[in-house]
């Protein structure tokens, strides 16, 4: 089991240097930040950028993974965000991830002044937005003209430090976005849903059976695709105790997670929690929770 922490963009990189850090020096596997405009109730507050929050992150880890959680067309092009990824995937030494999404409803999709898409184009864009970016990310000088982007000539030159590309982890709920997961991604991850915490595990149980039986239908391997949960999708903050963390990790991995995410503490509203919490788990608990093996 690979365990992932989520830290928001919402510090001055006086603060935020030493979470990124701490994250690498701890033993997490990989670190993600949101990548948005705004964020919710957050849009009121701090909010920096996420591929320079996650560039400078790369000048202070030596091993964790990097990424953004999720990326989507709500504000991004192909063709202009081919080339961050590119120089993230090269600043930090080929430790580059990609979590990709199609993007809801709220600030995002607004603050540009563009028109909110119900969810069936949102999909649409998305299989469009990830299709370019893969092209663009594999091959140096791309003509593209769709419904949702165009391009001409991109470029990738020199390319990632990875090859063919840097990993997509592409976020998925429902069977459109599942199939573009299994055809692009080299990971999948998926938040789920629920009023309460047994039925959001159901939830959780029920997407990985749908993941499974998508596969299947494709004709992919299961094995080849990285399966990521994030564990604060679910109605109690995953670092509430060491127990309830240990506890939702074990389960996890138990439904065939490889990955799980949960996110760095904030003192009040999202994540709200105990930064002791996420460092005695750090300490105490990460290498014994790193073994265990996903079942299925």
């Amino acid at each position: 089991m690979r365990i992932g922490i989520v830290i928001l963009p919402d510090q001055r990189w006086s603060v935020a240097r030493q979470r990124w850090a701490a994250a690498d020096r701890w033993g997490f596997d990989h670190a993600w930040t949101y990548d948005h405009l705004g964020w919710r109730d957050l849009v009121d507050g701090p909010w920096f950028d996420s591929m320079a929050t996650l560039t400078a992150a790369a000048g202070v880890t030596e091993r964790i993974r990097l990424g953004p959680m999720v990326a989507s067309p709500n504000f991004r092009h192909p063709a202009a965000f081919a080339r961050q990824v590119t120089a993230l995937d090269d600043i930090s030494g080929g430790r580059a991830l990609l979590g990709l999404g199609a993007g809801g409803i709220g600030f995002d999709s607004a603050v540009l002044g563009g028109e909110t898409l119900p969810p069936r184009e949102r999909v649409d864009r998305f299989a469009e937005f990830a299709g370019l970016l893969d092209a663009i990310l594999t091959t140096d000088g791309i003509d593209f003209d769709g419904e949702w982007f165009a391009a001409v000539d991109a470029r990738n030159n020199p390319g990632c430090v990875q090859q063919p590309r840097v990993p997509f982890v592409m976020a998925a709920n429902g069977p459109r976005s599942m199939r573009l997961a299994a055809r692009y991604g080299q990971g999948w991850v998926t938040f789920a849903g629920g009023e309460d915490l047994e039925t959001w595990w159901t939830s959780v149980q029920l997407l990985a059976t749908q993941m499974d039986r998508t596969l299947e239908a494709v004709g992919r391997d299961p094995a080849t695709l990285d399966r990521y949960l994030s564990l604060d999708a679910a109605p109690v903050f995953s670092l509430s105790s060491p127990d309830a963390f240990v506890d939702a990790v074990s389960r996890a991995a138990a439904l065939g997670f490889t990955d799980v995410l949960t996110h760095w503490p904030r003192q009040s509203s999202w994540y709200a929690g105990d930064e002791a919490v996420l460092e005695q788990v750090a300490t105490e608990l990460l290498p014994q929770l790193q073994q265990l093996t996903p079942g299925r």
